[in-house]
């Protein structure tokens, strides 16, 4: 027995394949996309949409937490870490540490800076996408 003679056991005939697969063809094609909800008409409604649809104001607080977190982390390098580094390395004083004619010194405490908010940042987003939030 063929397969084709298996096939016309089981479902009857290749029509009945055939419309089946015409039916499936349909059901997977891609539907025409929605039209676009029409313009709010009148300035206060376009910018009330101009703010929901860019998020401006959690764009702002964003923005408003991100110079505070800065501010906050470049203390916390300033007054407790660089003072144990100090302990570390008596009497070093960063400011005046240069190489050549550049002064590498406040650089390394910026770099210091960056590395510890960028490694907050990374926390925050790991625990938020743990939470389930985007």
């Amino acid at each position: 027995m063929t397969i084709d003679q298996t096939l016309n056991k089981i479902t009857g005939n290749d029509g009945e394949i055939l419309e089946e697969l015409k039916k499936i063809r349909s059901l997977l094609e891609p539907k025409p996309a929605p039209p676009a909800p029409p313009a709010p008409k009148g300035i206060i409604k376009e910018f009330k949409a101009f703010l929901e649809q860019y998020k401006v104001m959690g764009m702002a607080v964003a923005f408003i937490l991100g110079i505070y977190l800065g501010q906050l982390v470049a203390g916390l390098v300033t007054d407790l870490v660089m003072p144990v580094i100090d302990l570390a390395m008596p009497g070093v004083n960063w400011a005046t540490i240069h190489v050549g004619p550049f002064l590498i010194g406040e650089f390394i405490g910026t770099l210091i800076t960056f590395l510890i908010v960028a490694f907050v940042i990374f926390l925050m987003v790991k625990v938020s996408a743990k939470a389930g939030i985007k």
